[in-house]
Formats: C-alpha cells, sequence, structure tokens
C-alpha cells in the first residue's frame, strides 16, 4: 500500500489583498494611532467625542467613564499626543474634539472595498 500526500489546495477566500502596501513612516504612524487605542478607557473617550457631534469639555468626560479628572487628563493627552484629538484651551477649561485626518486614516486600513477586484 503506498501512500501519496499533496498540499491542499488554496481556498478562493483568501486571495492576497489588492491593497497598497504601507510606507515604513505610514506603517510607523499607524501603529502610533493603535497605541493609543491600546486602553478600554481610551476607546471609549474616542467613541464619545465621535459621537458628540463637536468639541466636549474634558470635565464632561469623568461621569461617563467613571474615571477620577486626573485619570480622564492622561488618556486625553495619550490621546492627543498620538494625534486622535484636537484640544483648544478655553479660558481654564480643555475641549476635545476628534481630529478627522487620523479617523479617516484609521478608518482607510479597515476600508475593504478599496482596491479589491469587481
Amino acid at each position: 500500500m503506498s501512500l501519496t500526500l499533496s498540499a491542499p489546495a488554496p481556498l478562493a477566500c483568501c486571495a492576497p489583498l489588492a491593497a497598497p502596501a504601507l510606507s515604513d513612516a505610514e506603517a510607523d504612524a499607524t501603529a502610533t494611532l493603535f497605541r493609543a487605542l491600546s486602553d478600554p478607557a481610551r476607546v471609549r473617550l474616542v467613541n464619545i467625542l465621535a459621537t458628540s457631534g463637536g468639541a466636549v469639555c474634558a470635565c464632561e468626560l469623568t461621569a461617563p467613564l467613571g474615571l477620577s479628572q486626573p485619570t480622564v487628563s492622561h488618556h486625553l493627552k495619550k490621546l492627543t499626543d498620538a494625534g486622535l484629538l484636537e484640544r483648544e484651551q478655553r479660558g481654564k477649561w480643555a475641549y476635545f474634539s476628534i481630529k478627522r485626518e487620523a479617523m479617516a486614516r484609521l478608518a482607510g486600513l479597515a476600508d475593504l472595498t478599496k482596491g479589491a477586484p469587481r
């Protein structure tokens, strides 16, 4: 009795992605955005700001998150430093909003229709 082994045929659904490859600089910038989003509180902050329709005072973010003001400020700083948020000083209050360009970059990574065969 003889046994013949052969490699399985690739599945049609597993075709390579047709999207263009990221440059090293684009990959580094995108990794920075994802690192900033690696904390659940920061993801919630981005969600709150994205659905708010405008700039939100930092003082209004402690209650929805159930976190102290210094902790919320820490997370806001991380998100701002990563380029995900814009910060505007109004008197003694800081207002935060989503930086649309950064969100567009993240959305572009997940856009499976770009470069897809038709």
